[in-house]
Formats: structure tokens, C-alpha cells, sequence
């Protein structure tokens, strides 16, 4: 008995430290008349972010400038268009329920592949008045293979 419960201990273990993990960029956009775009994002490509780090010594150089911002940037993406949150009278409504639709559909997608929704980071730069016209609320979905 003792050696069922210390494989399935290290089973356990052994399935919390090899979590994968992925994320989804929701962008949408505030622009008004319905002039900006918005998209749901999914890397399809890896990095390790190691490759793209430098340190600090004693607050010294980073050699930052070393790391060219080019080699960063991944042509393997998928990308859904969505709908804007301004049509050209306003708010519209119906774009926001579609792209809620579009949302669900992608959370029932990621749990049906085994992934949980671990956590979720969003922020709006808003239209700061009648100079600025820019805009957008952004939505990160954080996910965890179950």
C-alpha cells in the first residue's frame, strides 16, 4: 500500500512540475466609427525567453543593446478577427456580444484540449478626448494544461 500512494505521490509531482502553460491576447479596439482592429492572438511559436535576457552587474550595462529586437518577433501565430466596440453612432452592442462568442468559443476549445483558465490580466487605454481619438482594451487569458 505504502508503494501505491509514493507512485502516485510522484505521479503527482512529477505532473504539477511539467505544467504547460499558454496564452491568449484578446485586443479590442475603442477606436470610433468602427476604424481600428480587433483580434484574438495565440503564439504558435516558442521562445526561450533566456535567449533575450542579459544581466545586470552592479547595476552596470546589460548588454541590451547586444539583442536585436528583430530575432524576437515569431512569424507563427493565429489570429481571429473580431468586432470593434464603436460603430459609427457609438457602442454597438451586437459587436460585443459576438466577440463574447468568439471568446467562449475559444475557452470551450482550450478546456476540450485539456487546458484550465489559471488566470486573467486585462487594461484599457481609452480615448483621452477630442484630440487623442486612440483606444483599446486588452485581455490576457493565462492557461494551464490540466
Amino acid at each position: 500500500m505504502k508503494k501505491i500512494i509514493l507512485a502516485l505521490m510522484i505521479a503527482c509531482t512529477a505532473s504539477i512540475a511539467s505544467a504547460q502553460y499558454k496564452v491568449v491576447t484578446i485586443v479590442e479596439s475603442i477606436l470610433p466609427g468602427g476604424l481600428g482592429r480587433s483580434r484574438m492572438l495565440e503564439a504558435t511559436t516558442e521562445l526561450d525567453y533566456n535567449a533575450y535576457t542579459t544581466a545586470r552587474v552592479d547595476g552596470k550595462d546589460s548588454k541590451q543593446g547586444d539583442i536585436d529586437r528583430s530575432d524576437i518577433k515569431i512569424g507563427g501565430m493565429r489570429e481571429t478577427k473580431m468586432l470593434n466596440f464603436f460603430s459609427m453612432v457609438g457602442i454597438n452592442f451586437q459587436n460585443i456580444a459576438s466577440n463574447d462568442a468568439l471568446i467562449m468559443s475559444k475557452l470551450n476549445e482550450m478546456d476540450a484540449q485539456g487546458y484550465e483558465l489559471a488566470f486573467v490580466a486585462s487594461g484599457v487605454e481609452s480615448d483621452a478626448g477630442k484630440e487623442d481619438g486612440q483606444g483599446l482594451f486588452i485581455t490576457r487569458l493565462y492557461f494551464r494544461k490540466k
